[in-house]
């Protein structure tokens, strides 16, 4: 009996392993095309039973992760010989690496989904922060993946790379500078100067975290080695 459970687990994982072929393409290509309708359908999904979510997408944070796991692949494809030097024992593992990263990204859209809640009056709690958050997920990976593929090319020393690094990683921030803009703007009813300081604001300040929380894990887990 347990050896059928577990065939059926396997059986299930396979199925779900498989079928983000498809879905990923095309959670991709609505998030680009489409993202503040992409934003909505993270907040109206979550009304539907566990079963039932994102039944014809990725849910955002899986999202997100495998847009990381993306970057991942392009920086291992792009830079041969990674210096791991500076980095802790714990992180020179790329499992451990990828979750390091997906936790200091998920810094965008938990700060998008707290200013949001701050600027509407909302009360700040773990379900009130779910829905902005998922939403803030979606738009949050071709952003993340803008970043690090723009970081990883201009890494390489190529001058034809560097310069489309800097290029990448210049109209991510533009896509994601304007998402958020519109969707500040609508969500608040503000007007669109008010709402881009707003979105200018949170994104300084989320680098910021993203670089300090970086920098102290580093010291922390490198402490800890020592």
């Amino acid at each position: 009996m347990d050896f059928m459970r577990l065939l059926q687990s396997l059986e299930e994982l396979l199925y779900e392993l498989v079928s983000w072929l498809v879905f990923y393409p095309v959670t991709l290509w609505r998030t680009l095309t489409r993202p503040r309708q992409m934003m909505r359908y993270a907040d109206v999904e979550l009304g539907d039973t566990l079963e039932e979510r994102y039944k014809d997408t990725l849910s955002p944070p899986l999202f997100l992760l495998l847009t990381l796991l993306l970057a991942h692949g392009l920086e291992l494809a792009l830079i041969a010989h990674r210096d791991d030097g500076m980095l802790p024992q714990i992180l020179r593992n790329d499992t451990n690496l990828l979750i390091f990263r997906a936790f200091l990204f998920s810094i965008f859209p938990l700060l998008m989904a707290v200013r949001l809640l701050r600027r509407s009056g909302a009360g700040l709690d773990r379900e009130t922060l779910k829905p902005p958050f998922y939403s803030q997920c979606y738009v949050a990976a071709p952003f993340a993946f803008g970043v690090s593929a723009g970081a990883n090319f201009a890494r390489t020393g190529e001058r034809e790379l560097v310069v489309a690094g800097i290029v990448i990683l210049v109209l991510s921030l533009l896509w994601y500078l304007v998402v958020e803009t519109r969707w500040f703007q609508h969500d608040l009813k503000i007007g669109r100067l008010a709402a881009l300081l707003i979105v200018v604001r949170v994104v300084v300040e989320a680098t910021v975290l993203l670089v300090l929380a970086s920098a102290v894990l580093s010291l922390a887990l490198g402490g800890m080695r020592g």
